[in-house]
């Protein structure tokens, strides 16, 4: 059994079990989509069902592999002899779907289970701990420190104002 189904403006040829890169969709790892854009589901020895454009209550269940990023590609500009030049680059996000199911009734197969997406965990170890206790002062050390003085204080001084440079006071 074959699908063909349209996500990102393009369409792909699907079996159960397939691989697929498409355009960027919004879905974490391990998370279970569902492509409901089916044009034609065939199976062997059976009339295939074509919709027109599009198959009414059909389904293509998915589960996402990676996100991922394409190759590079540049483009570039030219107009001869105008000194016109430019170059700009560009990398697509994709996704990586694992087929797991093609339904023409919209129902999940059997066996399919809904998977949430794993939130990511830091390495553990001594060294991911260590920073954060080294930024954060303990609450003894606090009230052990003095108390910095006060910027506002004035300074007194028992050079004259002309050897350090400040005006002398006038009074009037």
């Amino acid at each position: 059994m074959f699908a063909v189904v349209r996500t990102g403006g393009k369409q792909y040829r699907v079996a159960q079990n397939d691989r697929i890169t498409v355009e960027k969709l919004d879905s974490a790892q391990g998370e279970t989509v569902t492509l409901g854009d089916v044009l034609m589901i065939a199976e062997d020895g059976k009339s295939p069902l074509i919709g027109a454009p599009a198959l009414d209550g059909a389904a293509v269940f998915a589960e996402v592999v990676e996100q991922t990023r394409g190759d590079k590609i540049l483009v570039f500009k030219k107009k001869r002899r105008k000194n016109y030049r430019r170059t700009k680059g560009h990398r697509q996000d994709l996704t990586i779907l694992k087929i797991t199911g093609i339904s023409a009734d919209g129902k999940p197969p059997a066996g399919e289970r809904k998977r949430t997406a794993k939130p990511k965990t830091e390495k553990a170890g001594a060294a991911a701990t260590e920073p954060a206790a080294a930024e954060t002062p303990a609450p003894e050390a606090a009230a052990e420190q003095p108390a910095p003085a006060p910027e506002a204080d004035i300074k007194k001084t028992d050079a004259p104002a002309s050897e350090t440079g400040a005006k002398p006071e006038e009074t009037t």
